[in-house]
Parts: C-alpha cells; structure tokens; sequence
C-alpha cells in the first residue's frame, strides 16, 4: 500500500519560524521505515538551526510591575544580553496586579521575541480568580522556567502595639474590620496572603490595594495602614533600620534574611503557606527549540554561585526547573488555588 506524505522544513523569516513545503513523495511500504528515519534527521537538524539564529534581534521581556520590584527580571535580562549577543530589555507593562503584562505576552507573535517574567498570581491564581479573564492560563502561556521564590514579611506600622501574631489576631478580634492590609493588586501573593490570613485566623482585616510596593511601604510607614504581607525586596532595608516592624514570613520554614523571625504556620496556624514566585513564560506556539534555549540559558543564570549569593542578601531564592515541571507545577497550583479562592470566600472580579 502507498501512502503520500508532506516533508517539510523550516526556516527563518523576519525572525519569525516558518514552514514550506519541500516535497511530495509516494512511498512504497518497504520505504516507511527509511523514510520516517530521514524526517526524524531532517527534524533534528531543522531544529538546531532553529535555536542556533535564535535571537537574531532585541527581545523585549515584560514584566508587570513598576521599576524598584523588578530587580530579579532586571538582572536576567542584562546576563541573557550578555549570553545572546542581542539586547534583552524589560518593558513595564503594569496594571491589574501584572494580568495586563500576562494578557499582553499570551497574544504576542510566537517568535522568542516577546517573553514575560510574570507572577505566580497571574499564572496559577487569575484563571480562579476573574470572571472573564482576557486569556487562558493553562493554555495560552507557554511555560520556560521558574525563576525565583520568596516568602513575603507580615510587617506593621511600628506604633502597632501587636509584637506578635498571636497578638496581632487578638488586636484584630478586638477591632473587627479596622486594621488593614495593603497588597499591589488583587490576585498578587501579598493579597492572597491577607485573605488566607483572613480565613484561617477567623478575623476581618480590610485589604487596600495599592499600584506598586513602594507606595505600600510609604503608608506602611505613615501609618496609614496597619500592616501588609511584603515582599522582602521592598522591606528588608527597612526592617533592618526598624522602620517598620517583621512580626512574621508566610513561607513554611524560617526565612534565612530574618532567622529570629517566625513562620505564621509556627504561630498557630499549620499549614499557612503563601509563598511568591516569577516565572519566565512564552506566548503559546513558541517554537519548542526556542523554549528550550531560553530554559537553558536562563536555569544557568539562576543557578550560578554569584548570582544566588547575590539574591539570597536581598530575600530572593532562584528557582528553576524544566519547561515540563513548570507546566506541571502549573497545573497543580492552579488546582490548589482554585479550592482556595472558593474556601476563603473571595469573590471573583468582574
């Protein structure tokens, strides 16, 4: 029996991969088997050109979330421009708590051109979280790598008589829907945090939600809100200068930066755990080659000793993994926090 296949190959157009017809051939049953091995090589090969011309021009990482926050991003971008030979720059797309950044990144070309570091909120949180959310998660962001984890600080206002989380859920009992929390936009870690926070010690601690940290540290200081859940790269200065009051992390374990700090599972309430993460993502139909050299370049940053020892002073763990454990990952957090969302009673955003 004949059979007719397509053999195909790819090239580079305008920095875009493109495919075209090569030939059309008629095969006799004996030459399947020496046929699919040609493709299989000419695959190969087609890929590796793929992934060697890329990047042939700028790539623009985006990133949703004011400069002062994007230190991590900033840094990769600058080693990857050293790598690639061709400008990584960061394009601050903010708003949303980061869904514009990730909307924008989900209908960009998929050409390795477009890239965002975005939020684990805007990833495995917004599919649960909106009502219409402009894209789809789990199908339109192709996933890279991680990048980097921390747990975010419970610090207050240092006129706040709680020294304590004990203390400070007693306060909050005493005051029910007087304190307050600010976070930089529904859906972040530090909201999720204050509503989880909300659910499990039975208390009611407004949120306010800000357009960045910075102005989450201004009124955290001013007093004008009571506490917040913030991530250690806008806080840790000034914690260390007592200008604002750590009274817990939300990661499992005890932060290294604040070793005499307890976890807020530690504090009566197991199983609290709400840490952040960014992770490096493609829009959907990125060539896999191009994904793959990404990853690559990416997870050896990450893991070089200079540049975790570097990190690591400022609150940040790199974290990385494959495009496949990423995806997985995804998919299970996706799962978690959806049950969370439900359970905690936050009401999804029209």
């Amino acid at each position: 029996m004949n059979w007719i296949t397509h053999v195909q190959k790819k090239w580079f157009a305008h920095g875009r991969l493109r495919w075209q017809p090569l030939a059309i051939t008629v095969v006799s049953g004996g030459s399947r088997r020496l046929l699919a091995a040609a493709m299989v090589l000419w695959a190969t090969a087609f890929a590796a050109l793929a992934e060697s011309e890329y990047p042939e021009r700028t790539i623009r990482m985006l990133f949703g979330y004011a400069p002062g926050v994007d230190v991590v991003a900033r840094l990769l971008a600058d080693k990857l421009t050293e790598v690639f030979g061709k400008p990584v720059i960061i394009d601050n797309v903010t708003g949303a708590g980061g869904a514009i950044a990730a909307d924008r990144v989900a209908k960009a070309v998929p050409d390795g051109y477009t890239i965002a570091v975005l939020a684990g909120g805007n990833i495995v949180v917004n599919g649960s979280l909106y009502r219409k959310l402009p894209y789809d998660p789990l199908k339109d962001l192709a996933p890279v790598t991680q990048v980097y984890a921390y747990p975010n600080v419970l610090a207050v206002n240092d006129d706040v008589p709680a020294k304590s989380v004990a203390e400070l859920v007693a306060l909050a009992k005493a005051s029910p829907g007087k304190l307050t929390y600010g976070h930089s936009g529904l859906g972040t870690s530090p909201h999720l945090a204050g509503e989880v926070f909300n659910y499990m010690a039975h208390v009611d601690i407004q949120q306010v939600p800000f357009r960045g940290s910075s102005l989450i540290v201004t009124d955290l200081m001013g007093g004008r809100i009571t506490m917040s859940f913030i991530p250690p790269t806008a806080s840790l200065s000034l914690m260390r200068e007592g200008k604002i009051r750590p009274i817990a992390v939300t990661s499992l374990t005890r932060a290294p930066f604040l070793p005499d700090v307890p976890t807020i599972a530690e504090s009566g309430y197991p199983g609290y755990d709400v840490t952040g993460w960014f992770g490096l993502v493609a829009p959907p139909g990125t060539p896999a080659a191009v994904i793959d050299k990404l990853n690559r370049e990416t997870v050896r940053i990450m893991t070089r000793p200079d540049i975790r020892e570097k990190l690591e002073g400022i609150g940040i763990v790199p974290l990385v993994n494959t495009p496949a454990e990423f995806g997985a990952l995804i998919k299970k957090e996706s799962a978690y926090w959806a049950q969370m969302i439900k359970n905690t009673g936050i009401k999804p955003i029209e």
